[in-house]
């Protein structure tokens, strides 16, 4: 049997009218090289995950006053349910054990916010006293050579300043997003607490609904995987909680050495900041910058901001790279990337989550991909969130 060849005196229509059905399919196949026919089916699959995630991300950004409250929440969780399963094992009874673990948190947070309030309280009169005094010699700074501004003329400026603003409205506006960020702070800590509540109580029958949504066939792949993504949380916020009290101690004895007030309360602040990775320390650590620019003299808040800077270096090259990083099975350099990713994003709540979420996703899609589930026996709602 003769092939069917195109002749030279046959145009382009004909062949497309003659080669046709199979013949025609195997004819675009050997057309197209195979590094480029490799490269489109690579490209069309990149394309929908990016698309998938820009929805997912712009779906977040949309209903971040649930999002993050939530995610909050099993951050908290992550810290609280081992400690309710250490309990449950020692035969406490569940409820018990759960009712301890909530109490203790909230206890420690108000000691943690009390102990705040008292020193604070105890230490501003003599820091008014060192702010009026160190807004005098700034003003006498002002009227020496080359400013050469009396007392008059820095009063005048001042009203003109104030005037300006208020003509501006910029009062008005600001009194109205303070009084609506208050009302969204106020609402995100009651979703959080009530989610917290109930992720340390039933979040095995939360996660079992979260897993029966999806076909009976994935369910073993992931039950797994989001086995695997809490053992990782939960060692990330070990490492969190160690590399938190670690800048704490740093700052706070540095402003204790320099004889600074409230340096307790730096330290408390500086604490619960360093959970968001990398800028949290260094933007709490200004507060004893100020401190010290005040309260004493700026050779004092040029050691205090050094000491902040190496904290800041300690942290972003050592701590955060190599200690969390092998913690959580995450490379230091994409530790770094994923702060700066998160935070240019989602702000602070993305420095916050971006850590932890890229450390669970690449553990969870690593167990997927290597197939070690199709050779484990799990069963459907297999609990991963209480780790019991």
């Amino acid at each position: 049997m003769k092939l069917w060849r195109p002749r030279a005196t046959d145009n382009a229509a004909t062949v497309r009218r003659t080669v046709t059905g199979p013949d025609r399919k195997r004819a675009v196949e050997e057309a197209i090289p195979l590094p480029v026919e490799i490269a489109g089916q690579w490209a069309w699959r990149i394309l929908a995950i990016v698309a998938v995630l820009v929805v997912f991300g712009l779906l977040v950004i949309n209903v971040r006053e649930i999002v993050v409250p939530f995610m909050i929440a099993i951050l908290i969780s992550a810290l609280l349910v081992p400690f309710k399963a250490f309990l449950t094992r020692h035969h406490w009874p569940r409820w018990l054990a759960v009712l301890v673990s909530l109490v203790l948190a909230l206890a420690i947070i108000a000691g943690l916010i009390l102990v705040v309030v008292v020193e604070v309280r105890h230490g501003f009169p003599n820091l008014e006293k060192q702010s009026i005094k160190a807004y005098s010699n700034f003003q006498s700074f002002l009227a020496a050579p080359p400013f050469n501004i009396d007392r008059a003329q820095y009063t005048k400026y001042v009203g003109q300043i104030a005037s300006a603003v208020q003509q501006s409205g910029a009062l008005t506006s600001g009194a109205g997003t303070v009084a609506k960020t208050a009302g969204s702070i106020l609402t995100g800590l009651l979703l959080t607490i009530f989610a917290t509540v109930f992720l340390v109580l039933d979040g095995r029958h939360v996660w079992s609904w979260v897993v029966r949504l999806f076909p009976r066939r994935a369910r073993a792949a992931l039950a797994g995987a989001g086995d695997s993504g809490w053992v990782t949380l939960t060692v990330f916020i070990r490492v969190q909680l160690f590399v938190a009290a670690v800048d704490a101690v740093v700052i706070g004895v540095g402003a204790w050495l320099l004889g600074l007030p409230l340096a307790l309360p730096i330290a408390i602040i500086v604490f619960l900041a360093s959970f968001v990775p990398i800028v949290g320390a260094v933007v709490s650590g200004a507060l004893a910058v100020v401190i010290a620019l005040v309260y004493d003299s700026p050779f004092t808040a040029l050691i205090m901001l050094i000491i902040v800077l190496g904290t800041h270096i300690l942290e972003g090259n050592f701590l955060h790279p190599f200690i969390t990083g092998s913690a959580v099975k995450v490379h230091p350099l994409a530790v770094v990337f994923a702060v700066a990713a998160g935070s240019f994003v989602a702000g602070i709540p993305g420095a916050l989550f971006a850590v932890p979420l890229v450390a669970v996703v690449n553990v969870m899609v690593h167990y997927l991909a290597s197939g070690s589930w199709r050779t484990s026996v799990r069963p459907d709602s297999r609990d991963v969130v209480s780790s019991e």
